[in-house]
């Protein structure tokens, strides 16, 4: 059972949302320097593409791999009315590797003159038990959606922050996370200490997706109660987009099951990255907040819960041990 009970309005405002019209992002980003994760494909590359369309003057495509990097680059320039404004390059992240997204934040730190949105799209979902060795053999789900991902927020940090103060703005940081957080079992919070159960087989993978994202809604919150003002930090539900890669590793009939149950209810990619656009330019009130269909909204209730709070502030101690030690100091930023 889900940690939380599952309300019967869930699902009419599932509904509601997968039809909400979104409107075509409108925001000028000339000048902007913006990073995306998990650009090559989905609604990764289409909020890249609108991020070009916006006039971004730096666009950084952060994927595994550089091969689909180029070819996603390849594709934005190609559909641009005005190529040449926005200089698009692609950068490789392996989020299953903290070697990687180390030299990653300490290039963007190095070498980027400002950074004004860091958008934390990349994610997997799998139902297969896959121990990451560059990520201290951490399960993948949870070392790519969750440490990795948070990892990159605290180094990036100091840098949206350096650019608020140079350039008077108010940079984003926004880490997608999904409504499927509500049907999480999490059966994991009832164990001596969190993290380390994500390095055995003890516990089930079918929850794992949901289970991750849970997980970022919580540090997402309690990360922006930490870090006000001037940079927005936030998180965002996409919806169900049927251009998506995630299933690409579940079983096949579960997935083919999963994609012909809510296709008529699924976005395109497109508008799913409208969404993303919308919360990476929500004002001072979506500052820690959880946003759908471009507006504040409310996540489950065991995210509002007094158990959800204190489950909170238990996730982010933990965080904190393990990412201290991939880098030192690293929670000082914050």
């Amino acid at each position: 059972m889900p940690v939380s009970p599952i309300p019967a309005k869930f699902f009419l405002d599932l509904i509601k949302h997968q039809f909400t019209p979104i409107p075509l992002p409108t925001t000028d980003c000339t000048g902007q320097t913006i990073i995306v994760t998990g650009a090559n494909a989905g609604i990764g590359l289409e909020a890249a593409r609108h991020y070009a369309r916006l006039g971004a003057a730096k666009l950084i495509l952060a994927c595994r791999s550089t091969a689909k990097g180029e070819a996603a680059k390849a594709n934005i320039e190609a559909s641009l009315a005005t190529p040449g404004v926005t200089t698009i390059e692609v950068w490789p992240l392996d989020l299953c590797s903290f070697e990687s997204v180390r030299h990653f934040c300490r290039r963007a730190d190095t070498t980027l003159p400002r950074l004004d949105i860091f958008l934390a799209n990349a994610g997997i979902s799998t139902f297969r038990y896959s121990p990451a060795p560059d990520a201290e053999g951490y399960e993948s789900t949870i070392a790519t959606n969750v440490i990795s991902t948070f990892l990159m927020a605290f180094m990036l940090l100091p840098t949206l922050r350096r650019t608020a103060a140079q350039h008077n703005t108010t940079p984003h940081l926004t880490i997608v996370t999904s409504d499927s957080h509500t049907f999480a079992e999490f059966s994991e919070r009832n164990a001596p200490a969190i993290f380390p159960t994500y390095l055995t087989t003890a516990y089930p993978m079918a929850d794992r997706y949901t289970t991750s994202k849970l997980l970022s809604l919580l540090l997402t919150r309690e990360l922006a109660d930490r870090a006000p003002s001037p940079v927005v930090i936030n998180c965002v539900n996409p919806g169900f987009c049927r251009s998506t890669n995630l299933f690409d590793d579940w079983p096949v009939l579960a997935a083919l099951l999963l994609r012909v149950v809510f296709f008529p209810l699924s976005r395109s990619a497109d508008t799913g990255a409208r969404v993303l656009l919308a919360a990476a330019d929500g004002g001072p009130e979506s500052h820690g907040a959880y946003l759908e269909s471009g507006h504040v909204s409310t996540p489950s209730a065991y995210v509002s819960s007094t158990e959800g709070g204190e489950m909170q502030k238990r996730v982010w101690g933990e965080l904190v041990v393990i990412l201290e030690g991939v880098e030192p100091g690293v929670s000082k930023g914050v």
